[in-house]
Order: structure tokens, then sequence, then C-alpha cells
């Protein structure tokens, strides 16, 4: 499977190269017939004399002034692509055959690297250590000291962290890390004190001394970098996923090559230099670096069952019946075993688990390399490649952590407190739908730009050049304006969005009214719409698309839409001007195309409206000529009650009065009745009844509640008083003779 990519790899690498690469190659020279000097004049004169001859020559000459790129562009077409991949793949194996002989010359030179010690240079060492032993002994003890002080506090600290919010772990943190840099640079003031009024001559210092503190200096910040971000003591700080063993072996290693390459370079060469020749000092500089280099590949020799153990555990997550090998050393479960990240053991397989396996091959190979570039190139270049090295270790252990932090957001999520989510229900879940495609989006950009950040530090391409180039920065301003818009976009819609649902929150402010309830719902859709549509215009636009066609297009689409859809555009303008009127809300008893009931849904282009009976219906604007609403401000039941003409009509109010006194004592009912029971006299003489009417104003839309409950009063107390409610009764009218006789009728009475 591995052959099978790398193949796959070479393949796209070289069409790309031929296709996209424009390399500049070495021209084939072929003889040519030259002319002598003489004739060439002579022939150019007689061309100057000759006005036909003359005018076509300065044609031609017009002709290549004016149109060189036209013709460069040509020669470059007639390239084909057979004739491109040809010169690319001729130009990889001349340059490859060429640095092949280059390293094989080079490795013929590898002895030279030490041809400057002569032996002595021990000696010269071992002479200037009198001169330094104060000093080195007096900050290494403050260091030691102050370093044995910080440390139960460091760890103290590291504890408190592990159950701490995220904005005082950064502190504390930060904090730690500036005290453990500090401890450094108090142990250094104090030995530049010590040296310069105690030691020697007061107000002067040695330049070997200086050269000590400075390398103390910088070695000892180098090892605070290195502590800060493997945290050896402070588990609770570590933002790498490490178990406390592998950190503090970790931090042992790095430490040891730092010291050594540290002080080696910043005062033993320098000394070496003065005192004998600079060849000397390339020679212990050679060294040195051969000494760290041996000894990295003893600790990657050493360790490479525990780190691959490791590296396996992060690859693959198949959980499977693993256990360790009787041939490692005791501390290996160690390594990853209270890894805070660490998954169950796991059987290696596919191709990154099996490159874990075999990362020592590369370590390996990376060491020797080194080893060689160290015994056959010179110091700057020795440098320059480390300098590479450690950018690209720094590359990946940040791109690392951003990884790690990022998959743990998207893992768990964005939580809001508590308040926030009182306040606005909805924002922690619009903020998780963003955030985890934009966080999954800047994984994969992390990915990219540490890849050809490496690439550009190895040497494979030329990364800045492209960024300045035209085409560089045109790309990478349009994808960041276009993010930027995106970005914008979604914060401006989030921002309305959530104003919104805090207005429409009942729990905090104002309670909004129906009308609000309404209105804002609608903004919200209107705003949504708005907001996605000016996004994709603006960032069309950035990509270089005319949206000028598209606008147009869009404004026919819009006009044949009108035209086919009038009924639609109609209900829709009449719903508008409905909710700005305020004459319809939710909760409403309105009649709208006789049809009475309470308004459920309400939205710019129908109402839906439930009748008592339980009917649902949805009208559209369009059908509604006029609007009867029974909730706005206050209501009246109105009551028309009949009773017989032998009753005394001041009885039948202060009846009804009674009624009323008696429905508000109903706690029930009380509330909803605001005024005293408006009297309005005899409505009407009907058949068999007087009809008196009156009227009670309600809260709106209770009428009817309230109207029910009182009729059912009214009842009770007229009965008590005897008041009597007619109701349709007949009366048979048998006639009378003129003698006064009357006709009889006939009746039998039947036992039940």
């Amino acid at each position: 499977m591995l052959t099978n990519c790398l193949k796959t790899c070479v393949v796209i690498l070289t069409v790309v190269l031929a296709l996209y690469v424009q390399p500049s190659f070495a021209q084939e020279t072929t003889a040519q017939e030259t002319a002598s000097p003489e004739s060439t004049v002579t022939k150019l004169l007689d061309v100057l004399k000759d006005d036909a001859a003359r005018a076509e020559l300065i044609q031609q000459l017009e002709a290549l002034t004016i149109e060189p790129e036209a013709s460069d562009a040509l020669s470059e077409d007639v390239l084909s692509i057979g004739r491109r991949i040809a010169l690319v793949t001729q130009n990889v194996v001349q340059s490859t055959a060429q640095n092949a002989a280059e390293f094989a010359e080079s490795l013929t030179n590898a002895d030279s690297a030490f041809s400057g010690l002569r032996g002595d240079e021990l000696a010269v060492l071992w002479a200037a250590l009198p001169n330094l032993l104060v000093v080195i002994v007096i900050t290494v003890a403050v260091f030691l000291i102050l370093r044995r002080i910080a440390v139960p506090w460091f760890r103290r600290l590291g504890e408190r962290a592990k159950t701490a919010t995220l904005w005082d772990r950064i502190s504390m943190f930060i904090g730690s890390n500036m005290v453990d840099a500090l401890i450094v640079i108090i142990a250094w003031a104090i030995g530049y004190a010590v040296t310069v009024l105690v030691i020697g001559e007061f107000g002067q210092i040695n330049i070997r001394q200086s050269m000590y503190l400075n390398a103390f200096l910088v070695v000892e910040l180098l090892k605070t970098a290195i502590r800060l971000v493997l945290s050896p003591n402070a588990p609770g700080f570590r933002p790498v996923p490490l178990s406390d063993y592998a950190a503090r072996s970790l931090t042992k290693t790095t430490s040891i090559v730092a010291s050594v390459l540290g002080y080696g370079q910043l005062l033993v060469v320098p000394i070496v230099n003065q005192s004998t020749s600079y060849a000397a000092g390339a020679g212990i500089s050679a060294l040195l670096a051969a000494i760290v280099l041996v000894y990295l590949i003893y600790v990657v020799v050493r360790r490479r069952k525990r780190v691959a153990k490791w590296l396996v555990s992060r690859v693959d997550t198949k959980p499977a019946d693993h256990h360790i090998d009787a041939d490692t050393d005791a501390d290996a479960e160690q390594f990853a075993a209270d890894d805070p990240a660490h998954r169950t053991e796991t059987e290696p397989h596919g191709v990154l688990a099996s490159l874990a396996k075999r990362w020592h091959w590369f370590a390996l190979a990376y060491l020797s390399a080194m080893f060689i570039i160290s015994m056959t190139q010179p110091v700057d270049r020795v440098v320059g490649v480390v300098i590479g090295s450690a950018k690209i270790v720094v590359a990946l252990v940040i791109a690392s952590l951003l990884s790690r932090w990022l998959a743990a957001v998207i893992m768990n999520g964005i939580t809001l407190p508590t308040d926030i989510n009182q306040r606005l229900p909805l924002l922690e879940q619009r903020l998780n739908g963003f955030a985890l495609k934009a966080f999954r989006f800047l994984r994969w950009t992390i990915m990219a730009i540490t890849m050809f950040f490496i690439l550009d530090i190895i040497g494979l391409i030329d990364m800045r050049s492209w960024l300045e180039s035209q085409v560089g920065y045109s790309l990478t301003s349009t994808l960041a304006t276009v993010l930027g818009i995106v970005f914008v976009a979604f914060f401006l819609w989030l921002a309305v969005t959530s104003w919104i649902d805090y207005r429409l929150n009942p729990d905090f402010g104002d309670v909004p009214t129906a009308r609000e309830t309404t209105l804002l719902s609608l903004f919200r859709n209107a705003a949504t719409v708005t907001v996605i549509v000016l996004t994709l215009m603006f960032c069309l636009s950035e990509l270089g698309l005319n949206i000028g066609p598209l606008l147009a297009s869009a404004g026919v689409l819009g006009l044949a839409i009108g035209f086919g859809a009038q009924k639609m555009v109609q209900d829709i303008i009449t719903g508008i001007f409905i909710q700005l009127e305020n004459s319809i809300d939710v909760g409403d008893i309105i009649t709208v195309g006789g049809i009475t009931g309470g308004v459920e849904k309400l939205s710019v282009r129908s109402v839906s409206l439930r009748e008592v009976n339980g009917n649902f219906h949805t009208i559209p604007f369009s059908s509604v000529d006029m609007v009867s609403n029974f909730s706005r401000d206050y209501s009246y039941y109105v009551c028309d009650m009949g009773v017989a003409y032998r009753e005394n009509i001041d009885d039948v109010k202060a009846a009804m009065t009674e009624c009323l006194d008696l429905l508000v004592q109903d706690p029930k009912y009380g509330d909803l009745v605001r005024d005293q029971l408006e009297w309005m006299g005899v409505e009407a003489f009907a058949d068999s009844a007087v009809v008196v009417r009156a009227r009670i104003k309600t809260v709106p839309g209770r009428q009817f509640v309230v109207g029910r409950a009182y009729n059912e009063i009214l009842k009770r107390v007229f009965d008590e008083r005897g008041i009597e409610i007619p109701f349709p009764h007949q009366t048979l009218y048998l006639g009378e003779a003129k003698d006064g006789s009357t006709q009889t009728f006939k009746l039998r009475m039947e036992e039940s």
C-alpha cells in the first residue's frame, strides 16, 4: 500500500511540474555561420541607402518592439506537454547527479573536520577553568536553590490547574513560566554582580566570564522554553499529550543537547579560537556535534519501542487485545500509562500505524544526514540546517497543539455561561453549528500551512516568492477577504438573531406583545435571507465573477414570478399592511372571511384560525376584506334579557346589578370585569317579553367567559326573586257564538 501511494505521489508530482513549473533550462547551442564585420556593415549601408528597403526594415523593427509578449507566448505554447515533461525530468536527473557528485566529494573530505585539533585543546580549557570556576559555582548554586524552592510551588499550581477554569489555567500557566524565566535572570544577574563587584578588579569583568554568563542566560532560557512545552513538574500545565515519565525523559534529553551545544558553541569554541586557532575551534565544534548526534542515536535506539507504542496509540483507535512484549524495558508501560490522552492499547494497522512503528528509521536517517553534514559542511551551513530543523519541530509542535485544541473543541463543543444561556437560549446552539465547521476548516488549513512551511524550509518550494508574486498575492488576498466576509456576515446575523431572541424572552426585560412577537419573527426570517443573499453576492464579486448579469437575471426571474404569482404577492402585501396596522395578533379572537375563531398562527401571507368547535382554517390575506377583532384594548358582554310584561323594570335592574356583584366576588372571574354594570334600559317589546339591555366591560377577549358565568348567576337570582323569564307559549281560542255559547273539547284522561 505504501509503495502504491508513493508511486501515485511521484506521478502526480511529475505531471504538476510539467504543467505548472517554469524552470530555467540550459539550451543547446548550435554552430551558426557568422559573417565578417566588413560584409555586415556593407549590407547595412546598402539597406539604409535604399528607401524601400529602409522602410521595410523600420516596419520590421516596429513589429518587434510592439509584439514581444505575443511572440514569447507563442514560443511557449509551441512546447508540447511531452517536451515539458522531458525537460523537467532531464533537469531533475542532472540536478540529482550534480548533488550526488558534490556529496561524494564532500565525503572524501570528511576527515578534514578534525584536522585542526592538535591535542592541547583540553589543556587550554583546563587553564581557563580557574578563572570561571567561581562564577560557575555562584550562578549554578543560585539557580539550583531558586529552582528547589520553586518546583514544589510549580507542582501545587499544576494540581490546582487541573480543576481550574480555562482563563485561570492560562493565567497560572503564564505566571509559572514567567517565574521560571525570572529564576534564570536572577541567577544570571547575581553572577554578573558578583563578577563585577567581587571577583577581580572592581567594575571590570573578564571576557571569558562575560561569555560564560551570556551562554548561561541563553542556554537556561532555552531550557525554560523546553519546560514550557513539556512541563515535567506540573502535568496540569502540559499542553502536549505526554505522560509524566515521557515529559521528564524528553526534557532531560533535550536539556542535555541544549547544554552541550549551547555551552560548547558559546563558551568552549570561542575560548579555543582565542587561545589556539580557528581551525581548532572548528574541530571542537565538529566534535561537539558528533557527540550530540551519537547520544541522540543512542536515545533513539534505546527508546524506539516505547515511542512506537505511544505513536501507534495516537494514530490507531481500533481496540484490540494487546500485551506488552516481555523484552521491553520495565518502564515501557509507564511511558504511556498515565497519558491523559492515551487510549486503549491498539493493534497497528494502516499506513500511519506502520510508519509509526518504524519511526526510528526516519530519525536515524535524519541524524545520519546531520552527522555527515556536520562533518563535511562549514559551520554556518550546519547552523542553518539545525535552525531549519528547529523551525520544522516548532511548526509541528504548534500545529499539533492547535489541531489538538481544535479537535477537543469539536468533540466537546462551545459551552457558554448559564446566565448567557438563560438570556439567549439559542446562542450556544448557533455558535456550535458554525464553529464546528469553521474549526474543521481551520484544522485542514493548519495542516496545509504546516506542510507548505516544511517544504519551504527544506527547499522544495519557495513560498515567499510565490506569496510575493501576483498570483500568490491575489489568491491569498481573495481567500482572506472571502473568509472575512463570511465571518462578518455570520456574526452580524448572530447579533441580530440573538437580539431578537433576547427581546422575545419573557424572563428578561419587558414581556413582548403578540404583535412584537409576530413582527420580530418576520424580521428574523427577512434578516436571514438578506444576509445570505448579500454574503453570496460579495463573495462571488471577490472571486472575480461579474454579478451584473446575475442581478439582471434575478430581476427578470423576479418579474416573471411576480406575474405568475400575483395572488401570492397580493397575500404578502396585504399581510404586511395588516401587521403594520396591528390589526391581528396571535391569540386574538377575530372574524375574517365569515369565520370566527382564535388566531393560532400568523405569517406574512395568511392567518390560521381555530373555531370553538375545533375546526382549523387557513385564510390567505388576499381573501380578507374586513377584520373584526374581539380582543383589542377591552371588550363588552351585551346582555339582552327578556322578562314578563307584568314585572317591574326597577326590580329587574336591581336583580341584574346584584348578579354582577356576585360575579365580581368570584375570584375566578373577578379580575376579568373592569367596571360596574352599565344599564342601557328597555331595548324592545317582544311578543311575550320586555327586552332590557345591559353590558359588562371586561378584559379583551374574555367577554364570552364572563357572559356565560353571568347568565348562570342571572338565572339563579331571577328564580329566587320570582322574576319570570318568559318562554314561547300558545293560546287556543275556540270562538264564541252570538248567544255566548262556545264549542267544547272532548278530553280523554288516561291513567299512566
